[in-house]
């Protein structure tokens, strides 16, 4: 069987660490991730609001360094559980426990205004390779290329 999620978004709210009686520690937070379409009529895009679970190491890591706003990339699987409301009604509660958390924007940017990042490396930034590899990054040129022949 295969469980694995992969989802990108906005904490939103800051996320509180608490601890199991036992304890484990804990985080629970939701992020907000926009959908990959937008209204044809509005332009704008609708989000979902996916509830987040994480322990251990990794809450510590969250509730450390993520707060309302900033923008993560979250890895783990889906989880589901049954419980019963203040009504006696019986309830299901989707989830996604995170094995891995990521930075997802820079560290420079505002938490609520955070831009993509389009600082891509440049050549100049490499490292030169270990000796007798045979070349370095000086030796490499753009090529100029014409795209009136490629056949598409």
């Amino acid at each position: 069987m295969l469980n694995r999620v992969i989802l990108m978004g906005r904490l939103t709210a800051d996320p509180e660490l608490k601890s199991t009686p036992s304890g484990v520690s804990v985080t629970s937070f939701s992020i907000a991730v926009e959908r990959n379409f937008a209204d044809k009529s509005t332009g704008s895009r609708q989000a979902d609001f996916i509830n987040i679970v994480a322990w251990r190491q990794t809450a510590e890591f969250i509730s450390r360094y993520f707060s309302k706003g900033r923008m993560i990339a979250l890895e783990g699987s889906i989880q589901t559980r049954s419980y019963e409301d203040k009504n006696g009604n019986k309830r299901t509660a989707f989830e996604v426990v995170v094995d891995q958390a990521y930075f997802a924007d820079s560290k420079q940017s505002d938490a609520g205004a955070s831009k993509p990042s389009n600082n891509f490396p440049t050549p100049e930034s490499f490292p030169e390779p270990a000796k007798g590899t045979g070349f370095s990054i000086g030796d490499f040129e753009e090529i100029d290329t014409d795209d009136s022949d490629l056949p598409f």
